[in-house]
């Protein structure tokens, strides 16, 4: 367990329970940054701005920034595949955090992670440049055909 409305995954034990929160609270005048998913180009920032209904009020305003990505590939790995005409946006799936990170509480070391659905592989519509992407591609060699393999993502892909 832990504060109210918030669950751990204890890294020992088998108890299996996760957070789902997509939220930050800001008491000053600063835009927080809630989601930067570079695999889907979106941005979901809030800040706190004077309400119009009354000024003496504060209200969270949230905004969404989606860049759609020209000429996105349906498998974006295979420059041959078509051109991406659907682009899903979820908030649950942009709002999750599937790296688990270590908290103590009470003297204990828990792993928390904020989603339940990190199984599932993301589609992106553009590199996520923290991942390594490749391609095969036929290259001739001294007359022989060979298929080699190619990083469309080099910094991703090789140790400094």
């Amino acid at each position: 367990t832990g504060p109210p409305g918030v669950f751990f995954k204890r890294s020992q034990g088998d108890m299996k329970s996760s957070l789902v929160l997509c939220v930050a609270v800001s008491y000053d005048d600063e835009e927080v940054v809630l989601v930067n998913n570079k695999c889907k180009c979106v941005t979901v920032t809030s800040k706190f701005v004077p309400s119009k209904e009354n000024p003496e009020e504060e209200i969270l305003e949230r905004n969404i920034r989606i860049i759609v990505p020209l000429k996105s590939r349906e498998n974006i790995s295979d420059p041959t595949s078509p051109l991406r005409t659907t682009f899903v946006y979820r908030m649950t799936d942009l709002c999750k955090k599937c790296d688990p990170i270590e908290i103590e509480l009470g003297g204990e070391i828990y792993n928390a992670q904020q989603s339940t659905s990190c199984d599932d592989t993301e589609t992106c519509y553009t590199y996520n440049r923290d991942k390594c992407y490749t391609t095969t591609f036929p290259f001739l060699y001294h007359g022989e055909r060979k298929i080699l393999q190619a990083a469309l993502t080099p910094a991703s892909c090789y140790a400094e």
